[in-house]
């Protein structure tokens, strides 16, 4: 009978008979009884008051039984942890069995138990195992070396166990190296600054030596530590890839992708004059070619490997384009992997090849698959001068089809193949315009505008084609209004005659109409241009732009060196470095590829600089979401540089500000050009001051505000406020409030003692909280409070403490300590304590980031009942830190454009609206951390309203 009969029992009262027959005499019973226990253990009952007897059976020879109780113990050593020391003693014992499995087995689980108290005792017999004469205990012991360093790093240390380890790396047993590097690899991640696994060249020879003997799993660990060495020079390199070169044909398919690791890794120390280089890189392809035989979600996890060698190195794969050919049962994912590889593959060789493939793709029934097949022969034609032609022929073919996400997608490639090679294929805009009406999506909308704009002065209805745009303005994305607006901006330079009332019309829809900061500045700046300076408006707006490079999506590649040392693991598959995704960063360790030696340099060309050069002359990673904004606009602009004086010449228009010095002549005289003397110029009130003024253009302030220094007076202060009642504190009230002066935080408290007898030994603790708010000195009452005395203290705060997300975020729990007990309360701080000194933002940086902060991201409030104008708005608040950086009318309204920094480097920015005589105002917030928006329009209300 088989044991599935020990999971079907659910009698009442079955602890009490376990419990009897675990202490039966019968050696059977008590094996039955364990069995029974631990099928209850695993289905999720709770057998932990069998403990004791459970533990008893350990004084056993059967090993089955032995493996049983140390299961048992392994799952409830934790919650049991005073009893579990009643089985050190067997543990002991049975690491001195003359049995070795037994010898190994309680060596394994002794590492498993993670009790604090057993760790200690744990030590002796652990040490004995390390240098047990069979190799299968060393092997276990090795492994549990690592899990006790995971419970007591110090413990592990001082008990000399690392260097132990260190020594079995010299093991005569392939699998005891195997499991010792294995050990050190995992103990050196969770303390990257620690050497542990000191390559040298006599150690390397000895795990490639244990290398061919090693069970899979053995070489996967010895194949990534090779990874991490760095050989001092080519001909170690190449000694060291001889070896690594017979694991390409095994069987398993990680040790096939770590043995490519370590392969492109060292290929970068080697000359590409060697023969031995060609040999290898003949070596390489097919095993990679064999992945992909095997079941998909293996041959996707390959294809995002092999994505990043053939951007590395495309000539390992470049005769192999048939393999990336998709299947019919291919599922979707590995479909759109391989449709992105044969692109990077696709060279003058193949191309005819390759079209032949995409354009059978785009006949296919998968809406996602077929879009990206579309796309692909765009980037085909874009990537092959030779085939640009065909490429084209085979898009209008597709776009004779009617199927309407086919079109959508053609016509949005084919702006990018006019980008690369322009005045050479625009014979095909009529076909395009016939299309226009079935356009639905947004990209292929813009896009199609984009092209009737760009070549209007061949298009000879373009004007009535882009107005039909412009009927539903404003039920268009973003992305459309703004590639709408340029294109009739456009035609007007080129047909100003016929099209002066459609741009004044777009002009005014985009200005006046519309809500969006990113299109109404367009328009503004559209019209200023056109206004003031016709000849500078063509130059800007009919500019040549710069062709568009071949591979758009190519990894960054000093994050794609970084990517190469990861093939094999998960971010090779997420296409991002492990400290993007892995939680809390511990032990994320950035890797780089190795230098080239001297003697391969000299094939590089000059201008390749070495692809793993030392990391201070590699360009920066971009930061990371996480660093927020801080260091981002942190970033020191120079000082104002005095450029030449405002010219007229078109051509010097474009270093200089286009915004500036253009007020005057709005207001007064118009140049006669493009719109002639019936252009009209938008309203005075509505032009915006300056936004984007260019900090090199050496004009003044046009707002004539202060410089975004804190002024002295300091920020709003609210009136104390009872924070913990006499009644709850045993006769001790604080009532207190926050401040914030010259850039400094302070607790203004109030001690009142109530009770009738003497308080002394204050002190005071704040809970981690949101900002790391912390005291920065100790609580000082200096003489002891006496019944019915109040003391007033201020204590400095500092914003360095222990963070950790509250709810609501400006909570803050604090504990007072006398000399009669300790005192919790919480309290909420208003945030504006938080604004800091250096908070107001430079006008270029506050429009880009208002760009680049998403439109989710945006929060709008109401603050009623505030009688002040805007003068008066923006000094109260300034007081505050809270900084105008721009200030503008519009249609009678004043805008002021506001920014604050908080003390942990986030940025926010904000628009508020004043309408005259209307005591409602309207604040829009824009932040990276938009949690901060409800707590900021507080704090607007709060100083405007005191």
């Amino acid at each position: 009978m088989t044991d599935s009969k020990y999971f079907t029992t659910t009698k009442k009262g079955e602890i009490f008979e376990l419990k009897a027959e675990l202490n039966s005499d019968k050696k059977e019973k008590k094996k039955e009884a364990v069995k029974k226990v631990i099928a209850s253990m695993t289905v999720g009952k709770d057998v932990s008051a069998l403990f004791p007897d459970v533990v008893n059976c350990m004084q056993t020879d059967n090993l089955e039984l032995k493996k049983l109780v140390y299961l048992y113990l392994m799952n409830y050593a934790k919650s049991q942890p005073d009893m579990a020391i009643m089985a050190v003693n067997t543990f002991v014992k049975d690491c001195e069995d003359p049995n070795p499995l037994i010898r190994a087995l309680a060596v394994r689980t002794m590492g498993c138990i993670r009790v604090d108290k057993i760790t200690e005792y744990l030590c002796e017999p652990l040490r004995k195992c390390l240098k047990d004469e069979d190799p299968y205990v060393r092997k276990t012991a090795a492994v549990c070396v690592a899990k006790l360093h995971d419970i007591n790093a110090q413990l592990v240390e001082d008990q000399g166990f690392l260097d132990t380890l260190k020594d079995l790396i010299s093991d005569s047993n392939p699998m005891v190296v195997a499991n010792a590097v294995a050990a050190l690899s995992e103990i050196a991640e969770s303390h990257p600054s620690s050497n542990l696994l000191d390559l040298n060249p006599q150690s390397i020879n000895k795990l490639l030596t244990a290398l061919n003997e090693c069970t899979e799993w053995g070489q996967i660990f010895i194949l990534d530590c090779l990874a991490n060495y760095t050989p001092k020079d080519d001909r170690e390199a190449q000694s060291i890839c001889e070896r690594v070169t017979p694991r390409l044909s095994h069987a398993n398919s990680a040790v096939v992708l770590s043995a490519v690791k370590v392969l492109m890794k060292f290929m970068e120390m080697l000359s590409k004059d060697l023969d031995y280089y060609g040999t290898l890189l003949k070596k390489l392809a097919p095993p990679l070619v064999t992945l992909l035989s095997a079941e998909p979600e293996l041959q996707y996890v390959a294809l995002r490997n092999i994505n990043l060698i053939v951007q590395k190195r495309p000539e390992i794969l470049k005769h192999e384009m048939k393999v990336f050919f998709v299947k019919y049962n291919d599922p979707i994912y590995v479909k759109l992997e391989k449709l992105d590889i044969m692109i990077r593959l696709a060279s003058q060789a193949n191309i005819a090849q390759v079209l032949a493939e995409l354009k059978e793709y785009a006949t296919e029934v998968d809406v996602d698959f077929v879009r990206k097949a579309v796309r692909a022969i765009g980037r085909c034609a874009i990537k092959v001068e030779q085939s640009a032609e065909r490429c084209v022929s085979t898009l209008l073919d597709l776009i004779q089809t009617k199927v309407n996400y086919v079109v959508q997608e053609a016509i949005v490639v084919i702006k990018d193949i006019f980008r690369k090679y322009p005045n050479k294929y625009e014979s095909v805009i009529a076909t395009l315009c016939e299309n226009l009406d079935s356009l639905d999506e947004p990209e292929a909308r813009a896009a199609m505008i984009w092209i009737v704009g760009e070549y209007a002065e061949r298009i000879d209805n373009a004007d009535e084609l882009l107005e039909s745009f412009l009927e539903g303005f404003h039920d268009e994305s973003t992305q459309v209004q703004l590639q709408l607006l340029t294109a009739i901006v456009k035609l007007f330079l080129k047909k100003p005659t016929e099209t002066q009332e459609l741009v004044q019309q777009v002009l005014s829809l985009a200005t006046q109409d519309s809500d969006n900061p990113d299109l109404r500045d367009r328009g503004y700046i559209y019209w200023r241009l056109l206004s003031t300076d016709p000849v500078a408006a063509k130059e800007v707006v009919l500019a040549e732009k710069p062709l568009i490079s071949e591979e758009t999506d190519l990894i960054e590649p000093t994050l794609l060196d970084e990517l190469i040392c990861y093939i094999g693991t998960l971010a090779s598959v997420y296409h991002k470095p492990p400290s993007a995704f892995v939680e809390g960063g511990r032990g994320v360790v950035h890797k780089s590829l190795p230098p080239r030696t001297a003697s391969s340099e000299s094939t590089e060309s000059p201008e390749t600089a070495p692809a793993g050069a030392p990391s201070g002359e590699q360009p920066d990673v971009i930061p990371t979401q996480g660093d927020l904004l801080g260091d981002l606009l942190n970033l020191d602009l120079g000082p104002p540089v005095s450029g030449p004086p405002l010219a007229t010449s078109s051509v010097q228009m474009g270093a200089v500000d286009l915004l500036g010095g253009g007020l005057d002549s709005l207001m007064g005289d118009e140049p006669e050009g493009i719109g002639g003397p019936n252009f009209v110029a938008p309203p005075a009130t509505t032009v915006p001051a300056n936004l984007g003024a260019s900090m090199g253009s050496g004009l003044s302030d046009l707002f004539d505000l202060t410089s975004g220094v804190g002024t002295l007076s300091g920020s709003y202060v609210a009136p104390k406020a009872v924070w913990l009642p006499a009644m709850k504190a045993k006769g001790l009230e604080i009532s207190g409030t926050f401040t914030r002066q010259v850039g400094s935080i302070s607790m203004d408290l109030q001690l009142t003692n109530k009770a009738l007898q003497v308080m002394t030994d204050f002190a005071i603790q704040f809970n981690r909280n949101s900002f790391g708010l912390a005291p920065a000195a100790p609580l000082q009452v200096h003489a002891p409070l006496s019944p019915n005395q109040t003391v007033e203290i201020s204590l400095p705060l500092n914003t360095v403490g222990s963070v950790m997300k509250m709810e609501p975020l400006n909570n803050l729990q604090v504990a007072v300590k006398n000399n009669i007990d300790v005192f919790y309360f919480s309290t909420l701080y208003p945030l504006h304590i938080l604004f800091v000194e250096d908070g107001k933002m430079d006008r270029q940086m506050f429009l880009a980031t208002w760009k680049d902060i998403p439109n989710e991201n945006e929060a709008q409030f109401q603050i009623r009942d505030c009688p002040l104008n805007a003068e008066a708005v923006s000094s109260r608040l300034q007081s505050s830190n809270i900084f105008t950086v721009a200030k503008r009318n519009v249609e009678g309204q004043d805008m002021l454009y506001q920014s604050l920094k908080l003390t942990n480097g986030i940025w926010v920015l904000a628009e508020l609206r004043i309408q005259p005589g209307n005591p409602s105002f309207t604040l829009s917030l824009k932040c990276r951390a938009p949690e901060v928006s409800q707590h900021v329009y507080q704090a607007y209300e709060t100083i405007l309203k005191n």
